[in-house]
């Protein structure tokens, strides 16, 4: 059953990952520096990673990296402009510069994930109350366009800015033993929450505990969303669990996609889908991946459920979609992907063509 909740006037409106996509926000990677390295910034991170981020914090992320990634990004608006989907960007800043609150300082990251920071449900654009402080301004470059949203129509919506004081962050904290469950690097001391630890089923929105994401930041969007609908936490077996989108996506109605590993049983909920692994990532073991797995090569956009934005390179992926009935449009985006994210993490689906449903 549908229901049409939407406001004519609204300049937002998307339910779900794969509706047809009509407006959407691009990052950017200008200005993009290595944050300064506190444990919550080591957490999620593989040994080898947190040595390049202990030896690099503050510093510029390399130059020519940088470059390479600006440029899949252009092409990456110019294939969602041919598909007829209006493209926006934040505006460029400067991550070398300080600034502080009561009990500590920092300095920033980049503007290159908008998933990251805002989540889109119906009409409602929400900043996410994200708990590295490195990203406690995160959403200031996408604050001209949320200010021109909320003029025309759409809701703005923000949780209680994080204080990120040291009560946030478990003192002395270090990897579970292999094994054991999860523990987070984060406490209960305030919701926090990264927009990029939930996906869109319509009424249905799904969740999980992360490195940035606590019970309390789950429970505020629960409340804040009301009964229309129904947010759903998830536990999936991820040792460095930060973002959802990289070990579980819908791709469409009734099609569900997985890491093979860190989903090791399918939500209950989703019995009635078909759900498919993704296939083995094809990332060269030479290539710098400073913040994320290969499994980021699942990190996929739909354009609409019959379309989905695949990386140049991995041909297992466009077999993949193709396989299962849809049209993979490549765009190179390797670069892109060292910096800790792919397609749908650098894009935030402002509006998308579709009425609010119940898939389950």
């Amino acid at each position: 059953m549908s229901e049409s909740v939407a406001r004519p006037d609204s300049p937002v409106s998307a339910y779900n990952e794969w509706d047809p996509l009509e407006e959407v926000i691009v990052g950017i990677v200008d200005g993009a520096h290595f944050p300064p390295y506190d444990i919550e910034v080591s957490a999620p991170l593989s040994a080898e990673q947190r040595a390049v981020f202990r030896e690099n914090a503050g510093r510029p992320f390399p130059a020519d990296g940088i470059a390479a990634a600006r440029d899949e990004l252009d092409q990456l608006v110019d294939i969602l402009g041919g598909e007829g989907v209006k493209v926006r960007r934040p505006e460029p800043r400067d991550h070398s510069q300080s600034y502080s609150a009561p009990g500590w300082s920092s300095t920033g990251l980049y503007d290159a994930m908008p998933r990251d920071m805002l989540l889109v449900v119906g009409q409602d654009i929400i900043e996410a109350p994200m708990s590295w402080r490195s990203r406690h301004h995160a959403a200031s470059a996408f604050r001209p366009l949320l200010k021109e949203y909320f003029h025309g129509g759409a809701r703005w919506s923000s949780p209680p800015k994080p204080e990120l004081t040291d009560e946030l962050y478990v003192e002395g904290w270090t990897d579970q033993p292999e094994g054991e469950p999860f523990r987070s690097v984060i406490t209960e001391f305030e919701p926090t929450f990264d927009a990029a630890d939930f996906v869109r089923c319509g009424r249905d929105i799904f969740g999980q505990r992360s490195h940035t994401t606590n019970a309390m930041g789950i429970e505020w969007l629960r409340r804040h969303l009301g009964d229309t609908y129904r947010v759903h936490e998830l536990t999936l077996a991820d040792d460095h669990p930060m973002h959802i989108d990289a070990s579980l996506m819908p791709l469409a109605p009734g099609k569900l996609l997985i890491h093979p590993d860190r989903v090791p049983e399918v939500p209950a909920i989703f019995k009635d889908w078909e759900v498919r692994t993704a296939p083995l990532p094809v990332i060269p073991d030479g290539h710098p991946l400073y913040m994320t797995s290969k499994w980021i090569n699942m990190n996929v956009l739909m354009i609409d459920e019959h379309k989905m934005v695949v990386e140049a390179q991995d041909e297992p992926m466009r077999r993949f979609a193709e396989d299962w009935g849809m049209e993979a449009i490549l765009c190179p985006f390797r670069n892109f992907n060292s910096l800790g994210g792919s397609f749908h993490c650098a894009t935030v689906d402002v509006r998308r063509r579709g009425e609010l449903q119940s898939y389950f």
